[in-house]
């Protein structure tokens, strides 16, 4: 792996579908691609992958390719809007939903081979707790939760936060509040949600912001276009602007695990090594 200087490496993710993550991670990477940074997104939910559709890419070839050792990850990459690259996952096929711990740190392995320096790698996971989310959501330096001012949105991104914390150790998490009428609203979503992980978890939460409700944001989905770009002076695409301004402002990590080997050191060191598998 070439990578050596520290990378922001961060899970966007969330409880349940519905809230929106993937326009959250389509909208961030774009934002800080057109900021000058060299931002790598990978579409990390195997099965219903769907940022190449948002974008409007036609990808000859995806993730799957890359676990079935056909293709490296330079060969599926694939260059979307202000020269943010994107790694396409694979829609609709049963294996990729399917992956075995070792098969999910095999794709995560790829990123060895990946010769080029870049700044940030969003992680855009499925939705739920499955075990792909869970691992993906561990090997990251930050995890980005999702929610909407639903009550089963709350509820999940709970039952999600708790899982994290108390079997996998993760006690960090940033909160984006989305599809608010306004920013008291979103100070307040978020709000209820630490009533409740302060009560029951040891965690700490962090507000990264809110996203308002924007019909504009609905408008460049249509037209499988960042509303960052489609839609520049929106509500919204200020909004990711501004989001994509405080990502900046995180520390990065100078050790060893702040560049692309975290990323891969960490997956690789997921639960399947107690199976004895030779990676």
């Amino acid at each position: 792996m070439q990578s050596r200087r520290p990378v922001r490496v961060l899970a966007v993710t969330s409880g349940k579908g519905g809230v929106g993550k993937t326009n959250v991670s389509v909208n961030l990477g774009t934002a800080l691609a057109e900021f000058g940074h060299s931002v790598v997104l990978l579409d990390a939910d195997m099965g219903l992958a769907n940022i190449d559709v948002l974008l409007g890419l036609s990808p000859r070839y995806n993730f799957f390719h890359v676990l079935e050792g056909e293709k490296s990850l330079d060969e599926v990459m694939v260059k979307g809007p202000a020269g943010l690259m994107v790694v396409p996952g694979a829609s609709g096929i049963q294996k990729m939903a399917e992956l075995t711990t070792t098969e999910q740190a095999a794709v995560i392995r790829s990123f060895s081979e990946f010769d080029q320096e870049i700044d940030v790698l969003i992680v855009d996971t499925a939705a739920g707790i499955s075990s792909g989310v869970v691992n993906f959501a561990k090997a990251c330096q930050e995890v980005v939760v999702v929610v909407c001012d639903e009550p089963t949105s709350l509820t999940d991104a709970y039952a999600f936060i708790k899982l994290l914390n108390r079997d996998h150790g993760l006690c960090r998490f940033q909160v984006l509040t989305n599809m608010m009428s306004s920013a008291e609203q979103g100070q307040n979503l978020f709000a209820k949600l630490c009533k409740v992980t302060d009560q029951f978890l040891d965690v700490n939460l962090h507000f990264f912001g809110s996203v308002p409700e924007d019909p504009y944001l609905r408008k460049s989905v249509r037209k499988q276009a960042p509303v960052v770009q489609a839609y520049a002076q929106s509500p919204s695409a200020q909004a990711f602007r501004n989001l994509a301004r405080k990502i900046e402002t995180w520390p990065l990590t100078n050790r060893a695990g702040g560049n692309l080997e975290f990323f891969v050191e960490r997956m690789i060191g997921m639960d399947y090594l107690d199976d004895e598998v030779t990676v």
